[in-house]
């Protein structure tokens, strides 16, 4: 039996709600490992659409049981919220869902906070955050002044969130936001921890009894390689590990417990908000894609940027993360396409550069270098095998991996769970 991990390899929005929704089949337990209700992953199951943002995508299987990992930052109002969408759509979670009780909490002015200092930059250093208070969050977290679920459902919450409340208000008078209501906060805060109790674990010996039982285990990030704190394009990012390492640190399962990683990636590239992005298209093309591939975010609604695949991006995701296969996303996307273009190095001041430079200056001044493939020029959304693709588009897929060195495992031509072709998976 396998402990999978399965994360972004891009900038996010690759397709890991469907994947996951795909792959949880066959695992008992989802876990959700970090960030927080900044991500969406839209799964699609009968016909239905579901937007998740904090419980993991195994919720919508019967029977599998979902974990919120202690990597992650839980806005009690959200996980509530989405508590209460799924169980008005028949969907029960208290049971199945379990909160990591070291998971620190998100809270109002965490919100007010990072919408106050993305105010304050200029268009070029917007970091293009969602304003759901993530950064402060992790930040009080760095800080070692944060609240966790374990202290939502303690004795003495009251106090500390008094204290914390009051802390709070002078901060936030002084960044010139708006006048928080101490008393409505704290009377909706106490609320929600009531209601949330029952969901509150120690999920540690939870999972590592999971692993010590064989059972089967799928791990999943939000957000993208490329968003990584350490590894992304660094301010342009998220402010947890968004990629495999984030999977030990983010539940408390040992790596040496981990039996897989596999990697989503579109086979085109996107990215939302500001920052780098060398093989962007300003065009018809980019345009193209972002209709066909309903290129908006699931959790802001922001359009999409577009671009062609960038082969150095996915080959220094693939070594970051272990990456043993590839789920590829959003192949059908590219059906009207004559002719499509793969990064497959970058040129810059005059030199050839093979991977992603941590220098953000230099990545902004990249010029990607092009090699050219014929498109296929028919629709692929109805075809269920790998075989019956056009041969043309079996090319290009198969070049992706070869530039990649990465083994194809699954393979998505479409929005429906009955649209991914298992391959090595």
């Amino acid at each position: 039996m396998a402990t999978t991990v399965l994360i972004g390899a891009q900038w996010g929005d690759e397709g890991k709600g469907k994947v996951i929704d795909f792959l949880a089949r066959d695992a008992k337990w989802v876990v959700r490992f970090q960030g927080g209700n900044n991500a969406g992953h839209t799964v699609k199951p009968g016909g239905e659409t579901y937007v998740l943002h904090l419980i993991p995508s195994g919720i919508l299987h019967e029977g599998k049981r979902c974990v919120i990992g202690n990597g992650v930052v839980v806005d009690p109002l959200a996980l509530l919220r989405e508590i209460e969408e799924l169980r008005a759509k028949g969907i029960e979670s208290l049971g199945r869902l379990f909160v990591s009780d070291r998971c620190h909490l998100i809270y109002p002015w965490h919100r007010m906070i990072d919408e106050c200092r993305e105010k304050q930059r200029d268009d070029k250093t917007k970091i293009g955050t969602t304003k759901r208070g993530i950064g402060p969050a992790y930040s009080d977290k760095a800080a070692r002044v944060g609240l966790r679920m374990a202290d939502m459902v303690d004795p003495a919450y009251e106090a500390m969130l008094m204290k914390t409340l009051q802390e709070t208000a002078c901060a936030l008078k002084a960044m010139g936001a708006e006048e928080i209501d101490i008393k409505a906060v704290a009377a909706e805060q106490l609320a929600v921890a009531k209601a949330l109790a029952p969901f509150v674990t120690d999920t540690i010996p939870l999972l590592n009894e999971a692993v010590k039982n064989g059972e089967e285990i799928l791990l999943e990030g939000a957000q993208g390689t490329m968003l990584d704190i350490d590894f992304g394009t660094y301010p342009f990012v998220t402010s947890s590990n968004a990629s495999a390492g984030g999977a030990c640190t983010g539940t408390g399962i040992s790596p040496a417990r981990i039996t897989r990683v596999i990697g989503t990636i579109k086979a085109y590239t996107t990215r939302v908000g500001t920052g780098p992005f060398p093989t962007e298209l300003h065009d018809d093309t980019g345009k193209l894609l972002g209709s066909r591939g309903r290129e908006f975010g699931a959790t802001t609604g922001r359009p999409r940027r577009c671009g062609w695949f960038d082969a150095v991006v996915a080959r220094y995701s693939a070594a970051v993360n272990g990456i043993d296969y590839w789920a590829m996303t959003k192949l059908d996307v590219m059906d009207t396409l004559p002719v499509i273009r793969i990064c497959v190095a970058y040129e810059c001041d005059g030199k050839r550069l093979e991977h992603v430079p941590a220098n953000i200056r230099m990545l902004e001044r990249c010029k990607p270098v092009y090699e050219e493939m014929p498109g296929w020029q028919e629709p692929t959304e109805h075809i269920r095998t790998f075989d019956g693709l056009p041969e043309k588009a079996k090319n290009y897929v198969n070049r992706l991996c070869e530039l990649t060195s990465v083994q194809l495992g699954l393979l998505s031509i479409g929005p429906g769970r009955d649209s991914t072709i298992r391959i090595a998976i």
